[in-house]
């Protein structure tokens, strides 16, 4: 009895064992499509990790332009509704178009420093015209990215993934503050949030198993909220003054073609298919644990370009994958395309009935911060674990270390180019523009020690 016992024991925990592998192995699966009970918290999830970013742009751009209240509502209200279509676009796919993997959209930071001077001096017209064509041109980027892809081997793109995450822990600390502009930035009650928002997620993530760790940032997000509520920091008040429903308007906000703003948000655009293709690899290498095909990133940039074409149409900002979502990946393990696309569906939503957008936004901005420097902190992790696969000689050392240094220190001493022409200068401030320029450039330039042509960091097929 006590060896049969023994044995049946035995045979249920390599029975446990095997069912907890295939659960995880379905889990990296970006084609598997999870329970609804579970997809559907994991796909709002993801929403919530990006919405409040997503809403900050337009925010942003809006104050420079002098826009109206109502008119203010509109643009971030039409940032959710794009979002969502091009998060559909990018994970369920339409012809060559999408990445098919669990990539979330949404508006682009990188463009903030752009679009301000042309939206104050010319008016938003000019900015979602150059805006659709530089989504052209990110486009076109896409259709022959298959040519391209020479400039983008492991030791580049793990180098963009890298840079993203140490560029984006910045942002993510601001947010541990109360929020860039916060009066009472970095108060006891703030830290303590983000404190508390971080510990529960680590443990959920680390302690738990199955559902429960997949959902640890957002129950980490709850718990925060829930903590928060005592002390009057949630504020619904936005959520009574928001409407029900508001269909999208296209056009509404005027389109202009200036050629100024369309040079400028042009480059940007052509630059930042750098940050899109670090992104997506990131995804497949954090989330399904291999590299991203060109299929994948060549369909992606494209999605990328014609999601900003398509968003200038409907009063909403150039489109790019969102880095956090890309940590969260790597976090949660959870790679289904599926879930991502239900959280692009919620979006969408978000666009259509402003209330729910007036909830979501109602979180506080300490309470995010708990969660998206673990989520930044993946991005990073995830873009060493790419460079692993380069072979560490001392030509890619200096690739790694020469983007490292360009992208975290000219951003840190604007003074070096205050005399530089405004649109140079916002390419130097940025970090990630000079730092992937310089991964391109120096990939191509510096000598390949013999047979390293045909090795790892020659691009996936």
């Amino acid at each position: 009895m006590s060896q049969d016992t023994t044995t049946s024991s035995h045979h249920d925990g390599r029975e446990d064992r095997r069912h907890a592998g295939k659960s995880d192995s379905r889990l990296r699966d970006v084609d598997y499509f999870p329970p609804l009970r579970k997809a559907i918290p994991l796909g709002i999830q993801h929403v919530l990790a990006m919405f409040v970013s997503n809403a900050a742009v337009p925010l942003i751009i809006a104050g420079a332009a002098g826009l109206s209240g109502a008119d203010t509502v509109f643009l971030v209200q039409m940032a959710m509704f794009v979002a969502g279509i091009a998060t559909l676009v990018q994970t369920l796919g339409i012809g060559p178009l999408g990445a098919r993997l669990p990539i979330v959209m949404g508006t682009s930071f990188g463009f903030v420093p752009v679009m301000i001077p042309i939206a104050a001096a010319q008016g938003l017209p000019a900015v979602f015209g150059g805006a659709l064509i530089g989504g052209l041109a990110m486009a076109v980027v896409g259709v022959f990215y298959k040519r391209l892809s020479v400039f983008f081997p492991p030791v580049v793109s793990g180098t963009f993934v890298l840079l993203i995450g140490i560029l984006l822990l910045p942002v993510g600390f601001a947010y541990v503050g109360g929020g860039v502009g916060a009066e009472d930035f970095g108060a006891p009650h703030h830290l303590l949030l983000a404190a508390l928002v971080f510990i529960v997620t680590v443990a959920f993530h680390q302690f738990c198993r199955g559902f429960l760790s997949e959902a640890a940032v957002l129950i980490g997000i709850l718990v925060g909220c829930v903590a928060a509520a005592p002390f009057g920091l949630l504020d619904f008040s936005k959520v009574a003054d928001a409407s029900w429903f508001q269909l999208p308007l296209p056009l509404q906000m005027g389109l202009s073609f200036d050629p100024a703003a369309i040079m400028a948000i042009a480059l940007m655009a052509v630059v930042t298919c750098a940050e899109s293709i670090g992104d997506i690899s990131g995804t497949a290498i954090g989330g399904a644990e291999r590299e991203a095909t060109k299929r994948e990133l060549s369909g992606g940039v494209m999605a990328d370009g014609l999601s900003s074409s398509f968003a200038s149409l409907f009063g909403a900002f150039p489109q790019i994958s969102f880095s956090q979502n890309v940590g969260l990946v790597a976090l949660t393990g959870v790679a289904s395309r599926f879930v991502v696309a239900i959280g692009g569906g919620f979006l969408v939503l978000a666009g259509l009935i402003p209330k729910l957008g007036a909830l979501v936004s109602a979180i506080p901005a300490a309470v995010l911060g708990g969660a998206v420097i673990i989520m930044f902190g993946m991005i990073a992790s995830a873009g060493v674990k790419m460079l692993s696969r380069a072979a560490f000689n001392k030509r890619n050392m200096l690739i790694v270390g020469i983007s490292l240094a360009l992208a975290i220190g000219l951003p840190a001493q604007s003074g070096l180019y205050e005399g530089a022409p405004q649109q140079i200068g916002v390419l130097l401030e940025s970090g990630l523009i000079p730092g992937a320029l310089a991964s391109i450039i120096l990939n191509l330039i510096l000598p390949k020690a013999a047979g390293e042509a045909a090795t790892a960091d020659d691009p996936v097929s």
